[in-house]
């Protein structure tokens, strides 16, 4: 069987220099690369890398690569969930997808949850009015406002410390899925604590010990049907709903972001005050999500051998996508390390940019909640630009080694 072309003597494994390097490893590879392909293993498993738009349409192809058995169960147990509609393919992948498309992509879903977000947060901005000498940390605040306002929205009945409980374990679960240790169990605790008490939720709604309201997102995922005709198992429903609230509580990782940008470059905070339209919140918010580290890449399996421009990946390679590289990539975006927000309306395509992923998002596997947190993050870089704000020494650093990352402080400010 014919393989790669000029493979390298010994496909080394990389697993401890990822561990090590973090958003940096994948990039580092491609720029070593003289053909544009990073050729490794990770895990023991052999790993083909590549990037660009036209890998974009290869890897979302689903006769190319497929999603089922490509996420080890680390993953599952702590970000997505077992079973959860990432690991599907083909038609029960429509099927499970459709339930997110009806929830995440309805013009008025989307703004009642702006809304929602926008009276949590300006609860929580009072609150910090209060006891203005208290310094308040960005990103823990952002989770809990997220969290507690995403529930408002889906109909899920949770309130005081169980929001802040809730936050805290989304952002267990975002921050412990790509390591081990102690970060990795709080993430599978955090998971298998959320996933009982929604079971336990969807259970007595079904059962009309509890009512969801009618449309919502407890409501939906409550009588969803699967594509065998079943409706969804207690704890899968569990799985799909708990997959709606923890990406909603982790755009406080894109809102810490953009805090830390406009205090970078402060000359944005009087245009995002006046922007009447919000075409520049908007630009800031996809500025924010190309700029800055989120997700390193995505990955998935050969579901057949493969030809990439004359090259055959053999079935089963493990195929990486690479996101923060092209986000960041001179030949497709004109000064890649410089934040401009204004970038999108000069002509730059959106098409180029993969911070959570490419293709379709209705008929493949890219995230069907860019439109929510777009939405989200533009109304939040508004709210921010609006305060006035001081921002005491503090570690703003953000590491490339860890993953996810943040400014390591968090992000600490006094309102003014």
């Amino acid at each position: 069987m014919p393989t790669l072309k000029n493979p390298p003597a010994v496909w080394t494994d990389s697993t401890l220099s990822l561990l090590a390097r973090g958003y940096a490893w994948l990039p580092d590879h491609m720029r070593a690369s003289a053909d544009g392909i990073v050729r490794t293993r990770l895990l023991g498993r052999r790993t083909v890398a590549l990037r660009g738009p036209e890998a974009v349409a290869f890897f979302y192809d689903e006769e190319h690569v497929q999603r089922r058995a490509a996420l080890p169960d680390p993953v599952l147990d702590t970000l997505f969930g077992q079973g959860a509609v990432h690991t599907l393919d083909g038609l029960a992948h429509r099927v499970r997808k459709a339930l997110f498309m009806s929830l995440l992509t309805d013009e008025k879903g989307v703004a009642a949850l702006r809304e929602h977000v926008l009276l949590r947060w300006r609860e929580a901005v009072a609150r910090w009015r209060e006891d203005p000498e208290r310094p308040v940390v960005l990103f823990e605040e952002t989770a809990e406002v997220l969290a507690l306002a995403v529930c408002d929205w889906t109909g899920v009945p949770v309130t005081g410390a169980d929001g802040a409980e809730l936050a805290r374990d989304c952002v267990a679960m975002v921050d412990g899925f790509a390591t081990a240790g102690p970060r990795h169990l709080r993430a599978r605790h955090a998971r298998k604590r959320q996933e009982e008490a929604l079971e336990q939720l969807i259970t007595r709604v079904r059962e009309r010990q509890e009512t969801a309201p009618d449309g919502s997102a407890l409501d939906v995922v409550s009588r969803y049907h699967d594509a065998d005709g079943a409706v969804l198992e207690p704890r899968r429903a569990a799985v799909e709903l708990l997959n709606i609230i923890r990406p909603t509580v982790a755009i406080a990782w894109f809102a810490t972001f953009a805090a830390h940008a406009l205090h970078r470059w402060p000359e944005h905070r009087g245009p995002l005050r006046d922007d009447v339209s919000g075409h520049l919140a908007t630009g800031f918010a996809h500025e924010v999500r190309r700029f800055y580290p989120f997700a390193p890449f995505v990955g998935g399996l050969a579901v057949r051998d493969l030809q990439w421009h004359g090259e055959t990946i053999p079935r089963g390679t493990l195929l990486l996508l690479d996101l923060y590289g092209q986000d960041h990539d001179p030949q497709w975006w004109a000064h890649p390390y410089r934040f401009d927000p204004h970038r999108y309306a000069s002509g730059e395509s959106l098409h180029h940019l993969v911070p959570q992923g490419g293709g379709d998002a209705a008929e493949g596997h890219r995230c069907p909640g860019e439109d929510i947190t777009v939405t989200v993050l533009a109304a939040l870089v508004t709210e921010l630009a609006g305060l006035d704000i001081g921002v005491p020494d503090q570690d703003l650093s953000i590491p490339l080694s860890r993953v996810p990352t943040l400014p390591r402080s968090g992000f600490r400010f006094r309102l003014a």
